[in-house]
């Protein structure tokens, strides 16, 4: 009798170890906008730091040029989750019927983002590019909303050209192609060094996206209403990651060993480009603001009404 008390006991723990691990081998397949940035390394850190582990989560990482791509990977089902899409472009998206919903904030700002021209380039300001190119990633990337605010606040006549990541980039600046680029660190940074190309304008000079949320944390529909746990868990892994990114210098050594670049290169790429405030994933900021733009910049017809806002944006609580 004994025995079987054992028996059954020893049973009974191996079917809850069974049932753990398989919920922390929930698997999610997400698709990053633009590898390497300091913010869309996010995932990958907090990978490699074994933070989503902890909740539960592995994740399966596609890295695409721009959030046109991440947002029509999430829109289709080919990924469960998308990180780095522009607001302005999923606004626009879900006014079209896309079945896309935000789970949390992404980068608040553009102090990230520089746009820049080849070191011997006669342009010296934004003001010297009328009947130039400027780049952006992708449709609806918040490159793309930055690009078009920096032709209606000052009056550009410049041509906007969707040229991908930022060594696309570059190999299209600097062989003649396109007039002004594109980059973020610590993509840039060796060859503002070297002289060999010039920053002309910062994100933030976008004033009126400024105190916007630029990019957002996406999903679908369908994997909300089934795998809501798995998405609430993955938040608070998110959670977890921004704050070791800003806590433990001991994420420059995952950051230098994904990025192949030196630890000081990440601490100055984090340090002079990307305040932790604007990584916060709990607020959408300047919501009004956003929808009013989305429409002005032809994203959507009409603004979004409340309770469509209400049903778009469901970050999950802390």
């Amino acid at each position: 009798m004994l025995m079987l008390r054992l028996f059954i006991g020893l049973l009974a723990s191996v079917v809850l170890v069974g049932a753990h691990r398989a919920h922390a081998d929930d698997a999610m397949r997400i698709a990053v906008g633009q590898r390497g940035l300091w913010d869309t390394s996010s995932i990958e850190l907090g990978q490699r730091g074994g933070i989503f582990k902890k909740h539960g989560i592995t994740l399966d990482i596609l890295y695409t040029q721009g959030s046109g791509e991440t947002q029509q990977a999430v829109v289709g089902g080919s990924v469960e989750l998308g990180m780095s899409a522009g607001s302005m472009g999923v606004f626009g998206a879900y006014s079209k019927g896309a079945p896309v919903r935000i789970i949390g904030a992404e980068m608040t700002g553009g102090a990230d983002l520089f746009w820049y021209v080849r070191s011997d380039s006669p342009i010296r300001t934004l003001q010297d590019t009328d009947g130039k190119t400027i780049a952006y990633s992708t449709n609806g990337a918040s490159t793309h909303a930055i690009v078009n605010a920096f032709i209606k606040q000052y009056g550009l006549k410049a041509k906007p050209v969707a040229t991908g990541s930022p060594p696309a980039t570059l190999t299209q600046v600097m062989s003649g192609q396109v007039d002004v680029g594109w980059g973020g660190p610590p993509f840039g940074l060796d060859l503002i060094d070297q002289g060999k190309i010039r920053i002309i304008a910062n994100g933030n000079d976008a004033a009126r996206l400024k105190n916007q949320t630029v990019r957002v944390i996406i999903t679908n529909v369908a994997t909300l209403q089934a795998r809501q746990q798995a998405v609430e868990r993955f938040m608070k892994a998110y959670r977890q990651t921004v704050d070791w990114m800003y806590s433990d210098p001991a994420v420059f050594r995952h950051y230098a060993d994904f990025m192949g670049i030196s630890e000081t290169t990440g601490r100055r790429s984090r340090d002079a480009f990307y305040p932790q405030a604007a990584l916060n994933p709990d607020n959408i900021i300047g919501i009004d603001a956003i929808n009013a733009d989305a429409v002005e910049f032809k994203y959507m017809a009409a603004p979004l009404t409340s309770e469509q806002l209400a049903e778009l944006i469901r970050i999950p609580p802390r």
